[in-house]
């Protein structure tokens, strides 16, 4: 009886526990570094084909410029060998996260409230979200409906949610997708909340009910769904999507280098190994080709947004090429109005402008390509935070990031009504 007791209790304790066991991270850490001259940025392109580096901000290494401030995970087995060469270098740095593993845990620091109520404080793993799609449109049928636009490479459905009041009317379309990047779990959890608060809000919240009523929301709460379930078994870092190459032996594609928008050019990468692994050719991924596909099938749609973590920071086309669209200025003024109307809860500061200036140069992206398509409004939100924390941001934090964005989300949409073309 006592041996049936302990397997009971030892049964519960792994369910309610992460997952990813093959691949810990004891003794990693993230230094935050910033080469001051050539020489020193060229030193670390040169220490990173020495040792393994996963870069965080920039996204890879050819993307380490003069002045560039870079965050970069080092493992534990080479943290030691890093640290002494970048005092040789006299390179500037500093520790960010002093133990990967610790911090990793640590993200989940919100106790769960009941196993009865869907918690969206918390990081929710794919069959949650999955019985959460089914569920939010059996409860509001009159302003939700759950669609699958597509199967990714493991064959895992990717599920849509239209949201909006009088479905069958004909109206301007904004699509938000979120998950590109399996490891930015603060960016499905904000899609959920974004439903939820459309869903609970509709009829009491005059700019949401005004927003539901004359706009269709289609919400992709993850599109890189094998790579998010990937995070949640096995890698909690995992980046790209897990599709298979005949000529490597590395998986997975940058789903968000896989666009048609100066494809594979600047800030992506044509080696399979890499994290900004471009794909072996435009829209190669099923994920991509899905999103894409939907896209060019619904001409109602007049407003992009992708979202993304971390770097606090509204993005405009282009990503790909340092020009400037014909569009730049009303961009930028609109990005402006979304980061004022941000910051006026938490006064977090967020930042603004095209992706190639503000951030680095990305090739590519789905931003540029939905832009280049013919949404002229498309934005790609980078969210909290801006390194402390970088892709492991606590759970204590996703109900004030998903607050602060949702006005800035508003925002855009009733620019939108407010300026349809």
């Amino acid at each position: 009886m006592l041996e049936l007791v302990f397997l009971v209790v030892f049964c519960l304790l792994v369910a309610v526990q992460p997952t990813w066991s093959e691949l810990r991270f004891e003794g990693a850490k993230v230094f935050r570094m910033k080469p001051n001259t050539e020489e020193q940025a060229v030193f670390i392109k040169h220490l990173a084909q020495k040792v393994m580096m996963d870069f965080w901000f920039p996204e890879s290494v050819n993307q380490v410029a003069q002045g560039m401030t870079a965050d970069i995970h080092i493992g534990g087995d080479s943290v030691l060998y890093v640290e002494n060469h970048l005092k040789y270098s006299g390179i500037d740095h500093s520790i960010f996260i002093d133990n990967l593993q610790d911090q990793i845990k640590s993200q989940f620091d919100r106790v769960l409230r009941s196993a009865e109520v869907y918690d969206y404080e918390k990081y929710n793993d794919w069959d949650k979200i999955v019985s959460w799609t089914e569920h939010i449109a059996a409860t509001f049928p009159s302003l939700v409906t759950r669609t699958e636009i597509g199967k990714t490479f493991e064959g895992n459905p990717i599920y849509l949610l239209k949201v909006g009041s009088r479905q069958d009317q004909s109206k301007p379309a904004v699509f938000m997708d979120c998950g590109i990047h399996a490891r930015e779990w603060i960016s499905p959890a904000f899609c959920q909340w974004f439903v939820k608060e459309a869903t609970n809000t509709y009829g009491s919240d005059n700019l949401m009910t005004t927003l539901l009523d004359n706009l269709v929301f289609y919400v992709v709460p993850v599109l890189n769904v094998d790579g998010y379930i990937y995070t949640w078994t096995n890698d909690r870092l995992w980046r790209k999507n897990r599709s298979k190459h005949p000529s490597s032996s590395c998986l997975g594609v940058d789903l968000n280098r896989n666009f048609d928008a100066g494809w594979c050019k600047l800030g992506s990468s044509k080696n399979p190994c890499d994290e900004t692994f471009c794909g072996s050719e435009v829209e190669s991924e099923l994920e991509v080709k899905a999103l894409a596909n939907f896209i060019r099938t619904h001409s109602d749609i007049k407003l992009y947004l992708t979202i993304h973590a971390y770097a606090q920071v509204v993005i405009v086309p282009y990503c790909y090429d340092y020009k400037t669209t014909p569009h730049c200025n009303e961009l930028n003024e609109i990005a402006k109005g979304a980061t004022h109307a941000l910051a006026s809860l938490y006064n977090t500061k967020y930042n603004y402008g095209p992706g190639a200036t503000v951030l680095y140069p990305a090739s590519g992206v789905s931003e540029d390509w939905s832009y280049d398509h013919g949404i002229k409004y498309s934005f790609t939100f980078e969210l909290r935070d801006v390194g402390r924390h970088g892709f492991l941001l606590p759970e204590s934090q996703i109900r004030p990031t998903c607050k602060e964005t949702m006005l800035a989300i508003k925002y855009i949409a009733k620019y939108l009504l407010d300026h349809p073309y």
